[in-house]
């Protein structure tokens, strides 16, 4: 399995690595990440979940020896540690704050109690941020909790809200819509533009989930 390059327009390109998105991949792209972002061909590095784009200071003259030199970085790249922040969120789960949580009950077959349980177990990693500034896509939900995503997308749901959408979960950062199974909700703010740097976490960091509350 080789990774996959591809254009995006005539000021970016994507790159794709091979296999399944975990997180030994992401740490890889990370540091893939690090080298690309100094070479005088690139603007920006923007990793995002098992890819990164690179947005170019200018279009390489040489698109075969840049793409050579992507490929060769990789095959070098070593597993970033997760040296980042761990960030609790207090989580209050169910009740209005969390409409989709029978739902998720009743499509895994576990019991209120379990659930959050093991929604809080684990320690998440920060694969990449995307979708809308300042969200955070997460690795390591306990495979039990994966719940197929809503066939009607809700059209809005609030900041802080605590969703599973398939294999994964998260916090949306901002309102807006979601076709994820919202459990609950944090006060967390993960994205403010009047702080430095406007996002709460970055790749790398982590997020333990904290019971707050839980509304039967």
């Amino acid at each position: 399995m080789t990774p996959a390059i591809s254009l995006l327009g005539t000021t970016a390109l994507l790159f794709e690595a091979p296999g399944h998105c975990e997180l030994a991949s992401q740490q890889r792209i990370w540091a893939l990440a690090r080298v690309a972002e100094r070479w005088p061909e690139v603007r920006e590095a923007v990793p995002g979940m098992n890819n990164l784009m690179l947005v170019f200071a200018a279009p390489p003259r040489d698109l075969a020896g840049f793409e050579a030199r992507l490929r060769a970085a990789w095959d070098g790249a070593e597993p970033l540690p997760l040296e980042g922040r761990v960030v609790e969120l207090p989580v209050t789960y169910g009740g209005e704050t969390g409409p989709h949580l029978q739902d998720v009950l009743d499509h895994t077959g576990l019991c209120l109690d379990e659930l959050v349980e093991r929604h809080t177990a684990p320690l998440y990693p920060v694969f990449a941020l995307g979708s809308h500034p300042g969200y955070c896509y997460l690795g390591g939900m306990d495979a039990r909790l994966a719940t197929p995503r809503r066939a009607v997308p809700v059209l809005r749901i609030p900041g802080g809200a605590v969703s599973i959408g398939g294999a994964q979960t998260g916090v949306s950062a901002s309102d807006g819509p979601s076709g994820w199974n919202t459990i609950g909700h944090t006060s967390i703010r993960f994205f403010d533009p009047g702080r430095s740097p406007p996002a709460l976490l970055a790749p790398g960091d982590s997020i333990r989930f904290r019971v707050q509350a839980v509304t039967r």
